[in-house]
């Protein structure tokens, strides 16, 4: 026993085992149930296979398509707005234009260790329809009368995008400023000694050398948009917004699963929703050419 403790041929698999012990528990179970309870109906003390019958119901479910419509308005407005703002922060932090740059780092990436309950809960009150919301107060300085915020699709996902902006901007930045650490100052200088001005040196160098941090800020960015939930249920009080203009796909699935009890449904919302997550994913890994294999020469 003793030997196969200190067995250098063991020892990767001790160190491997604890992650691929919770990577199965906490991963591959859970999956695999879900997929099963798919194809059931399940009720307090009744479980019944039922087939394909929740999928075939997700596909006439008005109230899923809007879900998945809401979604993807989510998703592809805070990509709009996460890649490319965040990381024209981190090349402004990463020049010598910025004096106290560790104060500014700290201000931007406060937000995200805010509690989502806290934020979503002031931001509901800065975006009510009171006159004397802060939003509303802000209208009122231009002599524009007040809006119901959260009552309204477009001014609605302004919210929603303010929040998550509010929330991620900082974290993102730091993906990029770290992207940034691993560019070589000389070609900076080079670029300096051909009388390239800064818009140059980030067009031909920056941008391009921080594709991979892109790419992996993009990947993660499409699954938190897909994902978004509590910032939608705190900003309405609830998973109940007027004609379900907050309601997302998690939402949903909570809304299925956890209020009304329909956990064989809810594992086929999560289901589409992780073949869609996937397959966004896959594509946009593709088209950056993440799988491309180059041989050496």
């Amino acid at each position: 026993m003793k030997k196969l403790l200190y067995s250098q041929k063991a020892a990767p698999f001790v160190f491997v085992l604890p992650f691929i012990l919770s990577f199965a528990i906490f991963w591959i179970y859970p999956l695999i149930s879900t997929v099963i309870m798919s194809f059931q109906n399940i009720l307090p003390g009744q479980v019944e296979w039922i087939g394909t019958r929740n999928y075939e119901r997700l596909l006439k479910d008005r109230v899923f398509h809007q879900a998945i419509k809401n979604s993807f308005n989510y998703m592809f407005w805070t990509l709009v707005m996460l890649i490319p703002f965040p990381m024209m922060f981190a090349a402004l932090m990463d020049s010598r234009l910025v004096k106290a740059k560790g104060v500014f780092k700290g201000i931007l990436y406060l937000p995200a260790l805010t509690s989502v309950v806290v934020a979503g809960t002031i931001f509901r009150l800065m975006f009510s329809e009171l006159e004397g919301s802060q939003m509303n107060q802000v209208l009122a300085w231009f002599g524009m009368e007040p809006v119901k915020w959260l009552k309204v699709y477009t001014t609605s996902y302004f919210a929603l995008v303010t929040v998550a902006c509010w929330r991620w901007t900082g974290v993102n930045m730091l993906y990029f400023l770290a992207g940034l650490k691993n560019i070589p100052d000389e070609l900076y200088e080079a670029a300096e000694i051909d009388g390239a001005s800064s818009f140059g040196k980030f067009r031909h160098i920056t941008f391009p050398l921080l594709k991979p941090t892109s790419i992996y800020v993009l990947t993660i960015s499409i699954y938190a948009g897909l994902a978004m939930f509590l910032e939608s249920f705190m900003l309405w009080n609830g998973n109940d917004s007027p004609q379900n203009i907050g309601l997302t796909i998690v939402g949903y699935l909570y809304r299925r699963g956890i209020q009304r009890n329909q956990m064989g449904y809810a594992s086929a919302v999560g289901l589409v929703l992780l073949a869609i997550a996937l397959t966004i994913n896959v594509i946009q890994l593709f088209m950056n050419g993440s799988f491309s294999r180059k041989e050496d020469k």
